[in-house]
């Protein structure tokens, strides 16, 4: 059992606040990733965790029990906290085989010989790396060593496993293998997984729950569908999603009931149920807002057949890029990116026609840049 408790941490560098009150709680077999830009606190909150870095407010259990209490100065040691680390750098033994690294922290606690070697053999079973356990590092691929690097730390069975950008140094094609290893180790393991990146792909498709940081500060707290369909605020929606959300500014009013928004691409009535904070929302006054549609959300057609909430368009560029293509197009002062499967032909300037879907689009209160309306995953 690995539930995690971190309540009112904060962390300074001097008078450099970089961690601010953060609250989070990673619950047993979760797979919890840290995602945002450099210097958001991510990283610092793994550290928190680890025991490599000492919060000077705050304090964190583990399962119940206490691991630190800045208030009564108790920090519980790193070696006692039943977890191991990895890094983004692999920092393997050299003059070691795949094996004796492996092998490594098991012959420091004096573990049997025959528990030893069971449990450095299912670690490389696990990683899929039998095959290298008589190679050395500099024998290996990247990918190769970084599974070395975490067959290490979870042939101790660790009760938490905290990975800190392990796969920055990976090319493209490596890192979607081993997002692929990793999120099958996390199923066939049910290991606590912390994990640190600035990568939202990586958070994306192998997490169960992503914190958001943003200036020392977690953002938001969700599950990886919650966050790409509903990201909190403007910044946070235009950090998730490849290609890119596309914004398109409005006017709103809110009169208790129903949301009313105006914008180039046609006039629309959101129902209260899925207004998400109604204290963004000035009562019976119209405020700027920001419309955020999602690229996949919008379909193109060459004739009109008739489709609510069709509008005009006209083709700016086309990109094909094999299994899809990417369309820009101009709807009156409006410029909006559009992704259709597969490879399609059009030419600049095509007059075409966009099929937009309110329910799935999300609205921000331009002024604060908080989310006001909920987007549903389908057309509602």
């Amino acid at each position: 059992m690995s539930k995690i408790v971190l309540e009112h941490i904060d962390k300074y560098y001097g008078s450099n606040h970089v961690l601010r009150d953060i609250n989070l709680t990673i619950e047993d077999g979760d797979f919890m990733t840290l995602l945002g830009p450099s210097g958001c606190g991510k990283t610092t909150t793994l550290r928190v965790i680890s025991g490599l870095e000492k919060p000077q407010n705050g304090r964190m259990t583990m399962d119940g029990r206490p691991i630190i209490n800045a208030e009564e100065s108790f920090f519980e040691a790193p070696s006692k906290r039943g977890l191991n680390l990895v890094f983004q750098s692999y920092a393997l033994w050299p003059h070691m085989t795949v094996y004796n690294n492996v092998a490594f922290g098991l012959k420091i606690k004096h573990m049997p010989k025959k528990e030893l070697t069971d449990c450095v053999t299912n670690a490389l079973r696990v990683m899929r790396i039998e095959e290298y356990k008589d190679r050395y590092p500099n024998e290996l691929s990247g990918g190769q060593q970084q599974r070395v690097a975490i067959a290490r730390a979870i042939a101790t069975s660790p009760k938490l496993l905290l990975l800190d950008e392990p796969l920055s140094n990976l090319d493209a094609r490596l890192r979607i293998d081993m997002r692929a290893e990793l999120k099958r180790l996390h199923k066939e393991t049910g290991t606590t997984i912390i994990y640190v990146t600035h990568d939202q792909v990586e958070a994306l498709t192998m997490s169960t729950q992503i914190a958001l940081f943003k200036e020392g500060e977690i953002s938001q707290l969700d599950t990886p569908l919650g966050i790409y369909t509903n990201p909190i605020d403007l910044q946070a929606a235009d950090f998730i999603g490849n290609p890119r959300i596309n914004f398109v500014n409005g006017t709103a009013l809110y009169d208790g009931g129903e949301l009313h928004v105006k914008s180039s691409l046609g006039e629309y009535h959101f129902p209260q149920k899925d207004i998400k904070l109604d204290e963004e929302c000035p009562l019976n006054e119209a405020f700027d807002c920001v419309l955020g549609i999602r690229p996949e959300t919008i379909e193109i057609s060459l004739e009109n057949e008739g489709h609510k909430n069709t509008v005009s368009a006209s083709v700016y560029a086309s990109q094909p890029a094999g299994s899809e293509t990417l369309i820009t197009l101009t709807v009156g002062d409006a410029e909006l990116l559009a992704i259709q499967i597969g490879l399609k032909e059009y030419d600049v300037n095509q007059a075409v026609f966009a099929v937009l879907h309110p329910g799935r689009m999300n609205v921000y209160n331009k002024a604060t840049t908080r989310l006001i309306k909920y987007a549903h995953t389908t057309q509602p």
